[in-house]
């Protein structure tokens, strides 16, 4: 187990808004409109390539799958390729990936409560504007 001081550190070495920090292409991956919605549609559960492309309702099939290819890499998907005739390929959270949707989920749902809130404000701002 890694003390206070060592976690400090281990902190330090990665600073997304660093220009060159690894993390920023992660956090891309994440936070990008079809990896958000791939990680919260895995954290349901397995799914093959049809099916999640259906789940994540407007994502072509050029884009969900570098998507998952970028999730894949960063180690957050877990992609088996099972002998059968058709061949069938399953996608699933990694740990790390379970973890970074629950958080991800987290805040999806907090949009979700808020979009009353947020309309109004839209509605307002473009009567505003809207006369300017």
């Amino acid at each position: 187990m890694a003390t206070t001081e060592e976690r400090t550190e281990e902190q330090r070495l990665y600073d997304v808004f660093a220009k060159v920090c690894p993390s920023r292409g992660t956090l891309e991956h994440v936070t990008g409109r079809w990896g958000a919605l791939t990680l919260g549609a895995l954290y349901e559960g397995s799914y093959r390539f049809n099916e999640l492309r259906r789940r994540v309702d407007g994502v072509s099939e050029k884009m969900l799958s570098q998507t998952l290819h970028a999730l894949e890499r960063d180690g957050l998907v877990h992609r088996e390729a099972r002998s059968a005739n058709p061949p069938r390929v399953d996608y699933e959270l990694t740990p790390l990936g379970h973890k970074v949707a629950g958080r991800l989920l987290a805040l999806i749902q907090c949009v979700e409560g808020a979009m009353d809130d947020v309309l109004r404000a839209r509605a307002a701002y473009d009567a505003r504007t809207a006369t300017v």
